[in-house]
């Protein structure tokens, strides 16, 4: 959103903005991509320190589900909004808190002596990434001219790709070095060189883009919208783990109530997070739900793939990470041969994609089935590839085809939406996707019946594909994909 131009705001506002140089727009455009890998990869790196972490610190399953799910959820709940606090305050601002916050925030999770604090570090880091992240992208749409803007946009997808699987890979090399006899302590301490590096290089870079303090912010929505997420993924958890009793049943009746409050919220408020027109567009909600059901199911397949691998093929974080190095290899090739495709095939590049990861869920299956516990990492290699190409196949391609059928002016919430989604997914499907792992008996048992759920879900996502725009939008496909 532009700088208001009513004089009443006028004091509010920052200085006008300027527009950087080139050699300052790629400087701006290292800081926003390593600003967004911190936060994809601090998203993931549990999936392969979490059993390390609750060996350390203990506090059981409860503490490796709430691991990557307290980071999801806030930053899922809160993105929503932070674009538009940007709006409102400055996206230089925002940034610099952002970066800050979650800098202190990652010290306090590196240093963390039991797992209450652990879990509440988590959430305030996905808070303060939640802030940061929007404002990046917001001001480079606000400061580089469209062909820079089409360079910048092209790399956010393999980047991303890379660093969502990246993550969990560094993580297992940087506990097997065990640096200093801090274990995995050091998985979060260095956020604070780089977070304080990037705190200082948007003190020098960012532009003053100027704000607009008419801009309103519904924080009842937030509010209506945190407390629903909160109750359905608490009540999950607690009920699939510790067994159906009243605490997980009420909270869920809570999460889906307040769901009710937060969808006539939308209708009612003068500045809705959500405009109620998108919710009415067939195209963009089959999208909405496809992507929240895909991104939570294989979120919660790369999870339980690092559990098994080394709860019951007892290999090490780092070579647990080799192990998931063929779904990074996957993603990165299917990634970049859907960018030259998804104009050509549209929403059938989606139905490809799935088709493979079913593929390779399948394949691995038929092994957990055959050989149950006794497998290499060899063996099951090919299969994680194939699973890795139907991911990157779909991962920037579902939001890039959902937003097809939408009118210019719900882009901005439309796409807040979408990653706010994407947060939400991987909270949900972390939970959920472990949860069935951890209580269904012996790992290859628990593996077969996690993998089966998996594809069930997936398989059951496309129906819903046919309701999808059949195209991304004609000129804005690539920048979308970001």
């Amino acid at each position: 959103m532009s700088a208001s131009t009513d004089t009443t705001s006028a004091t509010a506002r920052e200085p006008a903005r300027t527009s950087p140089t080139r050699a300052a727009m790629w400087l701006i455009l290292g800081l926003v991509l390593v600003a967004d890998a911190l936060d994809m990869i601090d998203s993931t790196v549990t999936n392969i320190a979490a059993p390390t972490i609750e060996h350390d610190l203990g506090g059981g399953e409860s503490l490796i589900k709430w691991l990557g799910s307290a980071y999801a959820l806030s930053m899922g709940v809160l993105l929503v909004i932070g674009g538009r606090l940007g709006d409102k305050f400055g996206q230089r601002r925002l940034f610099l808190i952002g970066m800050t916050g979650f800098t202190l925030a990652s010290a306090v999770c590196g240093l963390s002596p039991d797992p209450a604090l652990m879990i509440v570090a988590r959430a305030v880091q996905g808070a303060f990434g939640a802030l940061l992240i929007p404002q990046g992208m917001a001001i480079m749409t606000k400061t580089f001219p469209r062909d820079m803007l089409r360079k910048a946009f092209s790399l956010f997808g393999p980047l991303l790709g890379v660093a969502t699987v990246g993550g969990p890979i560094l993580a297992g090399f940087v506990i097997d070095a065990d640096i200093a006899d801090l274990s995995w302590r050091p998985v979060f301490l260095v956020n604070i060189l780089l977070g304080t590096a990037g705190t200082v290089m948007a003190a020098r870079l960012l532009p003053r883009t100027g704000h607009d303090a008419s801009v309103t912010v519904d924080g009842t929505g937030a509010a209506l919208l945190g407390v629903t997420m909160f109750g359905l993924l608490f009540g999950l958890i607690e009920g699939s783990g510790g067994g159906w009793g009243p605490v997980p049943v009420v909270s869920l009746v809570v999460g889906a109530a307040f769901f009710v409050l937060f969808a006539r919220r939308q209708q009612t408020a003068a500045s809705p997070l959500i405009k109620p027109s998108l919710m009415k567009n067939r195209g963009f909600t089959s999208g909405l739900i496809v992507g929240l059901l895909y991104f939570a199911v294989t979120s919660g397949l790369v999870y339980v793939m690092s559990l098994f691998m080394q709860g019951a093929l007892h290999s090490s974080p780092g070579d647990t990470a080799l192990g998931l190095l063929p779904l990074t290899i996957g993603i990165i090739i299917a990634a970049g041969g859907c960018m030259a495709l998804i104009k050509r095939l549209g929403r059938t590049l989606i139905l490809i994609g799935m088709l493979i990861t079913l593929a390779g869920g399948g394949w691995m299956l038929a092994l957990v089935t055959a050989h149950g516990t006794d497998l290499s990492l060899w063996d099951l290699a090919p299969a994680v590839l194939v699973t890795g190409m139907g991911m990157g196949a779909c991962f920037g391609t579902i939001f890039d085809i959902a937003l097809g059928g939408i009118d210019p002016d719900e882009a901005g919430s439309a796409s807040g939406s979408l990653s706010a989604i994407q947060q939400i997914a991987a909270g949900i499907g972390s939970a959920t996707v472990t949860t069935v792992y951890f209580h269904s008996g012996a790992p290859a048992h628990a593996m077969t019946v996690s993998l089966v759920t998996v594809l069930a879900i997936t398989a059951a996502c496309l129906p819903a594909l046919f309701l999808m725009p059949r195209h991304a939008p004609a000129e804005e496909g690539e920048e979308q994909s970001a």
